[in-house]
């Protein structure tokens, strides 16, 4: 996969999720939400990807990680999300929700309250965790 196909599907994923939660199916919305996270993380991974380089090993490998704050270090973004979160008190609210994200959510039951609450962390358009990470990818 390719830097542009993660844009995709992490607009996608986000747009699934939307459209699950008003159909008031709250455990998809909140796995594809997570996901939406994950692949624009990994937008922003790629991207650092430089044309003719030999990959290494140890990086490739954390890139293949469901754990989004592991993302973020992979993604050389941990000190533009601190100094973010330093300025933009509501975009810290917002990760904070959003890294509590896993892939094992599938195997949980999620209210329409912790739905709601995460897709709105991962897709409100000022202060949310993909508009930001649409900065770096």
């Amino acid at each position: 996969m390719d830097r542009g196909e993660f844009q995709q599907l992490s607009k996608v994923r986000l747009k699934e999720a939307r459209a699950l939660l008003e159909m008031g199916l709250s455990d998809g919305a909140y796995y594809l939400a997570g996901y939406a996270v994950e692949f624009a993380l990994k937008a922003c991974i790629a991207k650092e990807t430089r044309r003719y380089e030999f990959p290494d090993k140890k990086k490739t490998e954390r890139s293949y990680s469901h754990v989004l704050k592991d993302l973020v270090g992979v993604a050389n973004l941990d000190s533009a999300r601190r100094k973010r979160a330093r300025v933009d008190p509501d975009f810290e609210t917002n990760w904070n929700v959003a890294q509590l994200w896993s892939e094992e959510s599938r195997c949980k039951r999620h209210t329409m309250e912790s739905a709601k609450e995460l897709l709105r962390a991962v897709g409100e358009n000022r202060h949310g965790v993909i508009a930001w990470l649409k900065l770096h990818w």
